[in-house]
């Protein structure tokens, strides 16, 4: 890939000019390839902050079409998008913030039979879905092929984020060290039924594609093995330290 253009020196400017980010870290960024799963209330102030920082490539992959009750939280959808394929609107909204990225549009449900395909190639997955069996089918092949995965949840006023890089080995736990594996995905609310407050998806999203740039660029310190709680009546973030469990050994091992 050649270096960057005039335009995008001009455009990344604030971000080239930061030390851990530098002209070879925006290379490092236009060269990323970035799996973006669900583009809803995380996914949207997630996706604009990953095509804003330059970000090469987001795979985005929702079955979703826009509804009037997404309009509260999901800030990449506006009136008219109603209807459409959010992943069409998203697409749409993305290269009108930056046509430099490019765009993969994958309108269809995620499920065992495609999660391969869909992380292949990936530098990083984001995980924002809504049920604990699209959480566990991406963090498996995210598992199986070695990619970071950096997943986010939020409900009602709260939100939690953390990063899966069980493939390193340990000590980094993996999601079946903090689930019981035959937890049903359905003991938890959904955004229908328990609410949300739009303006706390939009602080865990941003706060994942934070996450995110630093798992591309090597920056920092991840959120591997921690767990950060958000609290938004409390105005606090708590991170928590999460433990490999040795009955999860076998979960945890990187598989090809």
């Amino acid at each position: 890939m050649t270096a960057l253009s005039e335009g995008e020196i001009v455009r990344y400017a604030r971000q080239i000019v930061l030390p851990e980010v530098g002209g070879l870290g925006q290379m490092r960024l236009k060269r990323a390839k970035v799996l973006v799963v669900g583009a809803g209330g995380l996914g949207s102030p997630l996706l604009l902050y990953l095509a804003a920082a330059g970000v090469g490539t987001l795979r985005i992959v929702d079955d979703d079409a826009v509804d009037p009750s997404n309009l509260q939280r999901q800030i990449l959808f506006a009136t008219g998008d109603e209807g459409t394929s959010k992943v069409e609107a998203a697409a749409a909204r993305l290269r009108a913030l930056n046509p430099l990225v490019t765009i993969e549009r994958h309108p269809s449900h995620l499920d065992a039979a495609n999660v391969d395909a869909l992380v292949d190639g990936m530098d990083a997955v984001a995980d924002g879905s809504d049920n604990l069996e699209t959480r566990l089918l991406v963090h498996d092949a995210c598992r199986r092929q070695g990619v970071p995965l950096v997943a986010a949840a939020v409900q009602g006023m709260d939100g939690q984020l953390t990063t899966w890089k069980a493939h390193e080995g340990p000590p980094h736990p993996c999601l079946r060290c903090l689930l019981d594996e035959t937890l049903d995905g359905g003991v938890l609310p959904s955004c229908a039924r328990g609410g949300v407050l739009g303006a706390a998806a939009g602080v865990v999203g941003s706060l994942q594609a934070v996450e995110v740039v630093k798992e591309l660029l090597g920056l920092g310190e991840g959120l591997s093995g921690r767990m950060l709680l958000y609290d938004a009546l409390a105005a606090e973030t708590t991170p928590i330290r999460l433990r490999r469990r040795v009955e999860c050994a076998a979960a945890c091992t990187r598989m090809r």
